[in-house]
């Protein structure tokens, strides 16, 4: 494995591999510097905080130098092609290039051109594979072994990177998955889905809700997000007293694709996905860079 663009590039042993790593991390606070002298460089084109901190803190925990190209004042503005703007940093001699880019592919075709490892975090409505591995971390960690579990992802699933990594991963553990959105957020799919998500309420282990990415939609879909909200927030009225896990891939919309109420319930693993984001991230790096 040299690259992570989607999750497809990791077999499932490899997955469950990076788990046991992430999962030594989880029971170990201050973990050996694996990646000490190595050189990380982070590029992001589309604005980002989780995802860019996450990669960071995961870096330096590890021991590693992070530098971040700074792109609003990057040679891209002067007219500089991507491919030169890889190639040069390649030639700094980095052992991993983290990027995020508006359009999907980008990370595809960007690999083509540096030797080192290049890791995808986030390519328009294509990929998110690390955000998919902390994701299926996190529901292993609360509900077992996936297979016949059932699974809802809510949401903006038509604009969702996060949603196409995540199904794939979701069934390749045995997981099933039913998509619930109205239906100008739906893609063409052959997998079950529903406009009204209390018909699937009380047949769901987990529910995960996405952030209805307005930024994507060519025009408006919604008179306003509260019309979306009125039928598609997690709340705690839906959900009742149900032995069920939540999450979000952040930035939640509060009171919009979850309400403050259940943000603050127990069953709300967000800021948990964080946590594991951290360690997954650390174990994705050791694995590219150090073997």
């Amino acid at each position: 494995m040299r690259h992570l663009i989607t999750t497809g590039d990791l077999t499932t042993e490899e997955i469950l591999s990076i788990f046991s790593t992430a999962q030594r991390f989880l029971e170990r606070p201050n973990p050996p510097k694996l990646l000490q002298g190595k050189l990380i460089i982070t590029i992001f084109f589309e604005s980002s905080t989780r995802t860019r901190s996450s990669f960071e803190i995961a870096a330096k925990r590890l021991g590693a130098e992070v530098v971040h190209l700074d792109v609003s004042k990057s040679s891209t503005q002067k007219g500089e092609t991507l491919y030169d703007t890889a190639a040069n940093l390649d030639a700094m001699g980095p052992n991993a290039i983290i990027v995020r880019h508006r359009n999907s592919g980008v990370p595809h075709l960007l690999a083509r051109h540096i030797g080192c490892s290049l890791i995808n975090g986030g390519d328009g409505a294509h990929a998110h594979p690390t955000q998919a591995l902390l994701d299926l971390f996190t529901l292993r960690y609360h509900l077992g072994e996936l297979k016949g579990k059932r699974i809802a992802i809510v949401g903006d699933i038509k604009s969702s990177r996060v949603a196409n990594s995540n199904i794939e991963l979701l069934r390749r553990f045995g997981a099933q998955v039913v998509l619930v959105a109205p239906p100008h957020f739906l893609p063409e799919t052959d997998l079950p889905f529903t406009y009204n998500i209390r018909e699937v309420i009380d047949s769901v282990h987990g529910i995960m809700s996405l952030r209805t990415q307005t930024e994507r939609h060519h025009r408006p879909t919604y008179a306003s997000l509260k019309d979306y909200a009125r039928d598609f927030c997690i709340t705690k009225e839906l959900i009742g007293d149900r032995d069920i896990v939540i999450l979000h891939p952040g930035p939640v919309h509060r009171n919009i694709d979850i309400s403050d109420e259940v943000l603050a319930d127990p069953r709300c693993k967000v800021l948990e996905q964080v946590k594991n984001g951290v360690l997954v991230r650390m174990a994705v790096l050791v694995k590219l860079i150090d073997g």
